[in-house]
């Protein structure tokens, strides 16, 4: 579609301090700025601290923002992983610890299905970290046929206990 211009949400995450921005929540901040800066930033949720996932070590800094770009799935994953890079991303082990993940996890289009890229993410649902900062921002937007962020952080909150 020549011309158009989409809207991507960007899960935003980060539990390694950064020798300039400082602590995980501050590189969270910056990528958020720094997605402002090359996309133009419709909305940006707060910031959430959680536990890491599967020995990611320390605790993350979660967000999720909003961008508009008329780059295509594919062309957008490069950028953010460019961003990553800027920021001192290093390939490394799955799950392990990083400065900055970007992951391209909704976008206006509908779906979208590559090797290298699916959209929605495949594990949005699982994902509290993700989906309460989408459903702050987002609450509407239908991920799974009727199935809104509210609607799926709101399943995923009654699943989990709290304590």
């Amino acid at each position: 579609m020549a011309g158009a211009t989409y809207l991507y949400a960007v899960a935003i995450g980060s539990n390694r301090p950064h020798g300039r921005f400082g602590r995980p929540a501050a590189v969270v901040e910056a990528a958020i700025a720094r997605l402002d800066a090359e996309f133009g930033l419709f909305d940006a949720a707060p910031i959430i601290l959680n536990p890491a996932h599967g020995g990611a070590g320390r605790d993350f800094a979660n967000s999720v923002a909003l961008v508009e770009s008329p780059l295509e799935p594919l062309t957008m994953l490069c950028r953010l992983k460019a961003i990553e890079r800027d920021f001192g991303r290093r390939p490394g082990r799955r799950w392990g610890p990083r400065v900055l993940d970007l992951d391209l996890i909704l976008w206006s289009g509908g779906t979208f299905q590559s090797r290298a890229l699916a959209v929605p993410h495949p594990r949005l649902a699982e994902r509290s970290f993700v989906l309460q900062p989408l459903a702050a921002i987002a609450p509407a937007w239908r991920i799974r046929g009727p199935l809104t962020a509210r609607h799926l952080a709101q399943r995923l909150a009654r699943r989990r206990p709290r304590g």
